[in-house]
């Protein structure tokens, strides 16, 4: 079972994020954190541009694309949590992990192995 679409928003609604240990003790926890399609949707589209912003900065060297890199990423991720989930992102408590878990729900949607 994918825990992105089954696993109810109230479980996780009590759950200190900076209790897990380790990463893949975090990611489940992450992924419940974003069972709202939308706010999934929304995570993709900020981390997809957030890469066009970082390879535009490489190609041309430019380090004004820094700032875009990283504003429109969380920008999009923000609107999702605060509009459509309802929760606050566990970035605020755990951001190495929450960063971590952005990028893996990434190569897990572009997989397959999370709907969005």
């Amino acid at each position: 079972m994918n825990p992105a679409t089954t696993a109810p928003h109230a479980d996780a609604a009590g759950v200190d994020p900076r209790s897990f240990k380790s990463f893949s003790e975090f990611y489940p926890f992450y992924l419940s954190e974003h069972s709202n399609r939308t706010c999934r949707q929304l995570h993709f589209v900020g981390s997809s541009l957030s890469l066009v912003c970082l390879a535009t900065l490489f190609v041309t060297g430019n380090g004004w694309w820094l700032l875009p890199t990283i504003v429109v990423g969380y920008a999009f991720a923000w609107i999702g949590h605060f509009g459509f989930e309802k929760n606050k992102p566990a970035s605020f408590k755990r951001p190495l992990y929450s960063f971590m878990g952005d990028w893996a729900m990434y190569r897990d949607i572009l997989r397959g192995r999370v709907k969005i």
